[in-house]
């Protein structure tokens, strides 16, 4: 076989990779804690207790954190991550290759255009700064709430049970005049005994510690649709979400490929008088193009965090609505 042949082998098993669904549910995830590990180091701030790749802190209860903003800011930024510089701000991971299969520290930075620790910040949900972790081949999750020093040093500790290569994203606003929100990514290797996971198969629904998620929508390049989760329980709707981070759910969502970042948030707050807590939780976003996105709901009941993973196509949207400048996706704080 000569080398144009090989390569052009080479990218169509690539293209066919990306085009398979990685399948659905927390519970199939492989960033997950084990239930039988140790508690998690106070550096991190966290309790995993549902094994499903979350931490949250006595910040993250109901009535501690700030009103989620709409979602429909969503539209204004392009999708995030794909950078680790943007308006003179610069992610600096200082431990950028990690041990799998135990609890290790990871500690960074975010230095200004002057090279200087950034230490001030706006909270967003109750929170400084969101860091969120994923493998690239999009099975691998983790939302996290390091703790950071005088210095500007952030730090927490993490478990990951699989090597391979990972997209660590850092989302925050400086509190600066003009300071807009930022997500900015970079990679991380964790060391280890590296086995690839296979495709699993696609479903619009998750299955996650006996409760069962179920998507409904579709996404679409270049317009804004909506996407309803609905969560139940034995049956049961769950009329009795509780408010992590101010709001009653998160979504995450990931594209195949660069592992591009869009952060959006419903379009409610608990205590408006008009989002019911549960069994719906919908939000609006807008895909940056089409092709595949892992899509990561975070919601808290009887106080554990619990993250349903999906995976969805965008179609491709509007040539006209994409002339227009509204096919950039974004994060919604």
């Amino acid at each position: 076989m000569n080398t144009g042949t090989k390569i052009t082998a080479f990218a169509a098993v690539l293209a066919a990779s990306f085009g398979i669904s990685y399948g659905v549910g927390a519970a199939l995830d492989p960033v997950r804690t084990s239930a039988a590990g140790a508690t998690a180091p106070a550096t991190e701030q966290a309790h995993d207790t549902a094994g499903t790749g979350h931490a949250s802190n006595a910040a993250d209860a109901p009535g501690t954190a700030e009103t989620a903003t709409g979602s429909s800011a969503s539209a204004a930024h392009p999708a995030g991550g794909l950078a680790t510089s943007e308006a003179g701000y610069t992610l600096d991971l200082l431990t950028p290759r990690v041990d799998s299969g135990h609890p290790v520290p990871l500690r960074f930075l975010i230095r200004d255009s002057g090279g200087r620790p950034l230490t001030e910040y706006r909270r967003a949900h109750g929170k400084e700064l969101h860091l969120i972790l994923a493998s690239r081949d999009l099975t691998g999750y983790r939302h996290l709430h390091p703790v950071r020093a005088a210095d500007g040093t952030w730090s927490t500790t993490v478990g990951l049970p699989h090597a391979g290569d990972y997209r660590v994203f850092a989302d925050f606003t400086p509190d600066a005049e003009g300071g807009r929100n930022l997500t900015l990514g970079t990679d991380l290797s964790v060391a280890g005994d590296h086995r690839p996971t296979g495709p699993m198969p696609a479903s619009r629904t998750a299955t996650v510690d006996g409760y069962t998620v179920t998507l409904d929508g579709d996404l679409r390049a270049g317009a804004e649709q909506e996407l309803r989760l609905t969560v139940t329980r034995d049956g049961r709707e769950v009329t009795d979400l509780q408010p992590y981070l101010g709001a009653y759910g998160h979504l995450v969502a990931l594209r195949a490929g660069d592992v591009a970042y869009l952060h959006v948030h419903p379009g409610g707050a608990p205590g408006d008088g008009r989002t019911a807590p549960g069994p719906d939780v919908s939000f609006r976003t807008t895909a940056p193009s089409a092709g595949t996105y892992r899509l990561f709901f975070d919601f808290r009941h009887n106080g554990a965090v619990r993250t349903a993973a999906f995976t969805v196509t965008a179609a491709p949207g509007d040539a006209r609505a994409d002339a227009d400048g509204r096919g950039t996706g974004g994060h919604g704080h």
